[in-house]
């Protein structure tokens, strides 16, 4: 190993003529061997990395002893000029300087994951820190090394990278196969790229709630639909929100766009669904908000499957909708937590029985005798009962005789873009 790096704003620089006379210098050493295997992608082509440095001494000096070892190498000198080598071609691996002008590392990392969720990131360093590090391992980075570079221990990482990167392009090639695409970035920067894209690319499909009585369209459920495909269900994009600690922007921009389409003359309800947290959000009861200048006809769907413990003086919160004009709804009855907290919190105007309880219901007695003293104890309290997930003309007819009034499910519709006729 090298000694230690030096002090100072580019201190412990490789090959830098201030620090070290020429004779003490550390150069990559020759190799004569053929590039082995592991310097080779899967079809048998050099690997590529991008070298990104602005000391342009050592960036020559990294850059000869890489094509030495048998890479194809492309430089940069700063992270602008790296990210515009990345939007050209895809590389196998990223060997990055942390403190650089205008970009540094890892800001860089960030933007590399808007192009590549998988490509390793190795980043070096003249001023190693606790703190740079642990950050350089949140966001995603492969290795962390120090300067001045031990180049067998460089040597030794970018091998092991463009073997891993190698695995990765496997198995997402698998994955495609066998039709589950779409594997979420594990590291945080890889996250944030994803779920900005998600964001950038969200769009609302609303889904028809049919009344039993008329046969026609009660109302629409807006739901969350995007077409990132690391994100590639609702599921996946909330459960980001929630790991990267943006589900309150992601919530705003849900209410925003399911309200975009409604028009003064359309008299139906639209359900929106909240994330408990939600309810703390002070943009959901601001009266300027676009679903807020619609209130008398938006019903809030809080799901049962979500304690609402977490959130403060929630009964205050919920009359406090009420005030403006929007109903409540409890979503997935039957599939959440058990007792009645939910229900003396939200005092409901509107049940939702889950899907789970409606599969098949008109072949499980268990189930018709459980649905049938839900409907009627929601009935005696008040609220209207909506089944989701009704698929089939038998489950349809078995929910209207258990008294039912609302129904949703495939056999009326697909959820689509605004707005889906219905058959019923």
């Amino acid at each position: 190993m090298v000694a230690p790096a030096q002090t100072g704003s580019h201190a412990g620089k490789v090959d830098n003529a201030e620090s070290s006379p020429p004779s003490e210098r550390r150069r990559p050493q020759a190799v004569q061997s053929p590039p082995s295997e592991k310097e080779r992608t899967g079809d048998g082509t050099k690997a590529w990395v991008l070298l990104v440095d602005d000391e342009p001494e050592l960036l020559r000096g990294v850059c000869r002893g890489l094509k030495q070892q048998g890479y194809n190498v492309t430089e940069a000198r700063n992270g602008e000029e790296a990210v515009g080598h990345l939007s050209r071609r895809s590389f196998d691996v990223v060997v990055s300087d942390i403190v650089m002008p205008g970009m540094d590392g890892i800001q860089l990392l960030r933007q590399i994951r808007q192009h590549d969720l998988h490509v390793p990131v190795v980043l070096m360093t003249g001023a190693p820190a606790v703190s740079t590090a642990v950050q350089a391992l949140e966001y995603g980075a492969f290795h962390y090394l120090t300067k001045p570079v031990d180049f067998e221990a460089l040597y030794q990482v970018v091998g092991k990278a463009v073997r891993l990167h190698r695995m990765a392009r496997v198995k997402e090639q698998a994955a495609e196969l066998l039709g589950n695409a779409g594997a979420l970035g594990a590291d945080k920067a890889g996250l944030e790229a994803s779920f900005d894209r998600a964001m950038q690319t969200m769009w609302m499909a609303y889904h028809p709630i049919v009344d039993v009585r008329t046969q026609k369209i009660f109302g629409y459920e807006a739901l969350l639909r995007s077409t990132e495909p690391s994100l590639p269900h609702p599921g996946a994009v909330i459960d980001a929100a929630m790991r990267l600690g943006r589900i309150e922007s992601l919530g705003r921009a849900i209410r925003a766009r399911a309200a975009e389409p409604i028009a003064e003359t359309q008299d139906f309800s639209l359900f929106v669904n909240l994330h408990v947290t939600d309810l703390t959000d002070p943009a959901l009861s601001d009266s300027n908000s676009p679903l807020s200048k619609i209130a008398s006809r938006v019903v809030l769907e809080i799901t049962e499957r979500s304690s609402l413990d977490e959130v403060k003086d929630a009964r205050r919160r919920v009359a406090a909708l009420r005030e403006i004009g929007f109903r409540i709804a409890i979503d997935d009855l039957g599939a959440g937590y058990a007792g009645l907290s939910s229900f003396t919190l939200l005092e409901p105007e509107i049940v939702k029985l889950d899907m789970s309880l409606i599969r098949d219901i008109h072949i499980t007695s268990t189930k018709q005798k459980v649905v049938r003293s839900m409907t009627a104890l929601s009935k005696d309290m008040g609220m209207t009962v909506v089944a989701e997930g009704v698929e089939t003309r038998e489950e349809r007819d078995c929910l209207v005789d258990l008294g039912c009034d609302l129904l949703q499910g495939f056999l009326f519709a697909k959820p689509g873009r605004a707005f889906p006729e219905v058959t019923w």
